[in-house]
């Protein structure tokens, strides 16, 4: 499939025309060059089709959701992407949705996003998750690419803090990591702290990839090859860093206003989900949580590794609230220790609850982001798992990474 050509994208969704949000998902499809597809059914299957799913559904658009599932597994649909929505205050469709895209995903090798919508979703907030199906689509090639060859830089403008670096034939020679303030400025910093590092001119890149929140700014500013959503970039950063580029991997990466869990296999995003309810589940609640115990953000590991998250009540799932608890926990004599333990504790908690029911948990497992550095982090999602936890080398640098790495494939042509 040509860059240019058009992605198939068949719609299993369950209200989105009653809410209001049809329209929203016929724009974000429009602007990565997509077609909402509505894969044809047999009328008559819709009578037995929660028995063949298990899941006797009471709506008869849940029903419509499982047949036209079962469509696409079956090739009855020519698409080349699949995006299942239903309504988050539906507890019936949470169900419907987690199995179907399950299905999918074990019974074709056709790339599936899921995404539970309010009447208040907005093509905006659809943007990456369309934008990563249709890459996935679009781009399988490269992404598939293992090796990083010539010399190129990536940069990762987030949402907190902006990445850079330089690489040449697969080692990483410089890197820059300042906060997000002004984009193109921020990007403009970190990118001139890894030349400098790497001791080479912007002139001397042969191509340049972007990501993160900022791609598009800074993208046109350095006129870079790659502008690519966070999803496929983060995912082929981590298991590039990890050496786990072949055979399946689950990536889960805490930002610091969201996070990401996605299920990798041969370096490819399958499955993901993305955000959470709040951003108690996200970096900012532990910087938050650092600044209350008065201590620097790299010192919080080290405490939370030292403590007992059991000793501390936690209600985080607001980050207000989840401040709170820490906050009485304080005035009741909790040491600084648990604390750190119970907020890094916590956020995992969130994760578990809200995404990883989500997606295909298998090992490896590995961890980035800038929340990886503090170790008690790693250390509680061992705990709540059970299964060993992978922190990368350069664990915080993978949305630059995947992007010099997939700008690379750029130079070759």
């Amino acid at each position: 499939m040509s860059e240019k050509s058009v992605v198939k994208v068949a719609l299993v969704s369950c209200g989105s025309e009653y809410a209001g949000v049809h329209k929203e998902l016929e724009s974000v499809a429009k602007s990565v060059n997509a077609k909402l597809v509505f894969p044809e059914i047999d009328v008559s299957s819709l009578d037995n089709i929660g028995r063949d799913f298990g899941i006797e559904a009471a709506s008869p658009d849940l029903r419509l959701m499982m047949a036209r599932a079962r469509a696409v597994v079956e090739g009855m649909a020519d698409v080349d992407g699949v995006f299942i929505t239903s309504c988050f205050r539906c507890a019936e469709a949470a169900i419907v949705r987690n199995e179907l895209r399950r299905y999918i995903h074990k019974y074709s090798d056709i790339p599936v996003i899921s995404y539970s919508f309010t009447e208040r979703t907005t093509a905006a907030t659809l943007m990456t998750r369309m934008e990563a199906l249709t890459t996935i689509a679009r781009r399988k090639h490269l992404l598939a690419r293992e090796h990083q060859t010539g010399l190129t830089a990536g940069i990762d403008s987030g949402s907190t803090t902006t990445k850079a670096v330089v690489m040449k034939d697969d080692k990483i020679i410089g890197s820059g990591w300042v906060p997000t303030i002004k984009v193109i400025e921020s990007a403009t910093e970190a990118f001139n702290q890894a030349l400098e590092q790497a001791g080479v001119k912007q002139e001397d890149i042969q191509a340049i990839g972007t990501t993160g929140y900022g791609r598009f700014l800074i993208g046109e500013h350095f006129k870079a090859k790659l502008v690519q959503e966070e999803i496929t970039v983060n995912s082929k950063g981590a298991v590039y860093l990890a050496n786990k580029q072949k055979g399946p991997a689950t990536v889960i990466d805490i930002g610091g206003m969201d996070n990401k869990a996605i299920s990798v296999e041969d370096g490819i995003p399958g499955m993901f989900t993305m955000g959470g309810i709040c951003a108690g589940a996200s970096g900012r609640f532990l910087d938050m949580t650092a600044k209350r115990l008065g201590v620097d953000i790299t010192e919080l590991g080290a405490l939370a590794v030292k403590g007992m998250q059991e000793n501390v009540e936690m209600n985080s799932y607001c980050i207000v609230f989840g401040i709170q608890s820490l906050v009485n926990s304080l005035a009741k004599g909790s040491t600084p220790e648990d604390v750190a333990a119970a907020a890094c504790y916590s956020v995992v908690e969130q994760i578990f609850e809200q995404q990883l029911q989500e997606v295909d948990v298998r090992e490896p497992l590995i961890l980035v982001g800038g929340s990886s550095l503090i170790e008690g982090v790693p250390k509680a999602l061992s705990k709540l798992l059970k299964i060993e936890v992978l922190v990368p080398p350069n664990s915080h640098l993978i949305g630059a990474v995947g992007s010099a790495l997939l700008a690379s494939g750029f130079v070759e042509e």
